[in-house]
């Protein structure tokens, strides 16, 4: 696949739909050079969508779960042999490097179609043993057979983010599917095109058209509109928190389900007793906020909170670390850090250094706009000299920025940790795992890592406080798009 301009169109039960309002530019964040023209999407694009979405569902929500699990695993072997022709089409609307892009965009999708092809065979009922239950006005006594079932929600709207759009989007539709719900997917306007690619693929696989539905748009009427659909059933919004919490509040109006994955502010806590390994492994952790797609997750350790018996010593690390990282064209073998998604996003970030700046901290590292010649660049950037209540400590960049604060002893790392609005993902560097363990209890946090960054598949995932509500992950993923019906019978 050529990552030349194209113009595309909605992909609407299983075929390709003109757009209401016509088209936007994508564009590159490299270059800053169009990639594509995306469909601007209209509020009767996402009825057409909605409505394919509704009578695909109610057949394939009888469909054996058989079929359903050979589709799911047909489209994983697709995506497999086809991820390497969208890498570029990926790689040009994202800003990633090769690295990221390669290894954490195709691959990843297509694994997570295959962990819900064998969902889609899991046991969707729970028995319940029966009881025995005395007679009343309402019905004769007896012996009560009952059980809870999981059903399918119905349509499923699926927001997403820009970071890692292809694999953001099957986290979500292939539990749907699995589920035997349909989806109308509306990616973030930044880079939307590898998802709109997605369909024909799918329709190769065998998935019955109306099942997965694309509509995009520059702004925010295409989502306002989707969430707002009286024949959509649930929301799942993976973005910012002030957008979730607008989604909240429409989806609230007709109790519409959500999933909501939101912002985060994650914290690396690293005690006094983590010795030279440990210390390295922290040290390797937290400079991922840098080189992992220019500190645009979630999920970054972006605050580093050093016992300060080890506090210069690390600081002194991290600055030599990110001062030798390599910054630019993301399509050259050796970059590692490339740019941020868009020229508002290179604003913002810098606009939260420069406020830090302001408020007496102290910019150990980057800061300054790099020297390129285009793209939307943000050197890895360490600040020092911050408190807990300076803006760059509470709030989410979604940038290549990382803070440093140190602690005296576990209370205040605790407090630290827990003083911002977000809960998504904290970690703990420690030499007692057994310590690390009982401090994990203490943090408001829906995810904490043990001495690593590294996920595990089949775990829960989401937040708490203002970083989401529910969870989706492994057979989580099942539950979260579907509903418990309870049946009740005589024995």
């Amino acid at each position: 696949m050529t990552t030349e301009a194209k113009t595309y169109r909605h992909w609407i039960d299983g075929s390709w739909r003109r757009p209401e309002n016509g088209h936007y530019e994508v564009i590159n964040p490299a270059t800053e050079e169009p990639v594509g023209r995306a469909p601007e999407g209209g509020s009767l694009d996402v009825d057409a969508a909605v409505r394919a979405a509704r009578t695909a569902q109610e057949e394939w929500s009888r469909t054996d779960p058989q079929e359903r699990s050979r589709v799911l695993d047909r489209i994983a072997e697709l995506l497999t042999e086809r991820g390497p022709e969208l890498v570029p089409l990926l790689q040009a609307e994202t800003g990633a490097t090769l690295k990221v892009a390669r290894g954490m965009q195709m691959p990843t999708a297509a694994d997570r179609f295959r962990r819900y092809a064998r969902g889609a065979l899991e046991p969707d009922t729970v028995p319940l043993a029966p009881q025995p239950v005395r007679a009343s006005a309402l019905a004769p006594g007896g012996l009560i057979g009952a059980a809870a079932v999981r059903r399918p929600m119905g349509v499923v709207g699926c927001i997403t983010s820009y970071n890692f759009p292809v694999v953001n989007l099957a986290g979500k539709i292939a539990p749907a599917l699995a589920m035997g719900n349909a989806v109308v997917c509306k990616p973030a306007p930044q880079d939307p095109l590898a998802c709109l690619e997605l369909g024909p693929i799918l329709q190769e696989a065998g998935l019955p058209d109306g099942l997965y539905n694309v509509v995009t748009g520059s702004g925010a009427a295409t989502g306002e509109a989707l969430v707002a659909h009286p024949d959509i059933d649930m929301i799942s919004f993976t973005g910012s928190t002030s957008v979730g919490k607008k989604i909240a509040e429409t989806a609230g109006r007709t109790m519409k389900r959500t999933l909501m994955e939101l912002g985060g502010k994650g914290a690396a806590l690293v005690l006094d007793d983590a010795g030279d390994s440990i210390r390295k492994a922290a040290l390797g952790s937290v400079a991922s906020t840098w080189a992992f797609h220019s500190g645009q997750i979630c999920t970054a350790p972006t605050r580093v909170l050093v016992h300060r018996s080890h506090y210069d010593e690390f600081v002194t690390a991290l600055s030599q670390y990110a001062s030798a990282l390599t910054l630019g064209d993301p399509t050259k073998e050796r970059t590692v850090v490339g740019p941020v998604i868009s020229a508002a996003q290179r604003d913002r970030v810098e606009a939260y250094v420069e406020g830090a700046r302001e408020q007496g901290a102290k910019i150990v590292v980057g800061g300054e706009r790099p020297d390129e010649p285009r793209g939307f660049y943000v050197a890895p950037t360490l600040i020092t000299d911050v408190t807990p209540d300076m803006t760059v400590a509470r709030e989410e960049l979604f940038g290549p920025v990382v803070v440093a604060l140190p602690f005296e002893d576990e209370d205040e790392a605790v407090r630290i940790a827990n003083s911002t609005p977000y809960g998504l993902y904290d970690y703990v560097f420690s030499g007692d795992a057994g310590r690390a363990w009982r401090l994990a209890s203490r943090l408001r946090s829906g995810n904490v890592g043990i001495n690593t960054v590294q996920r595990h598949p089949e775990t829960p995932f989401g937040g708490f406080k203002e970083s989401g509500v529910g969870r989706d992950g492994g057979s989580f993923g099942l539950h979260a798009y579907s509903e418990l019906q309870s049946v009740v019978w005589p024995s």
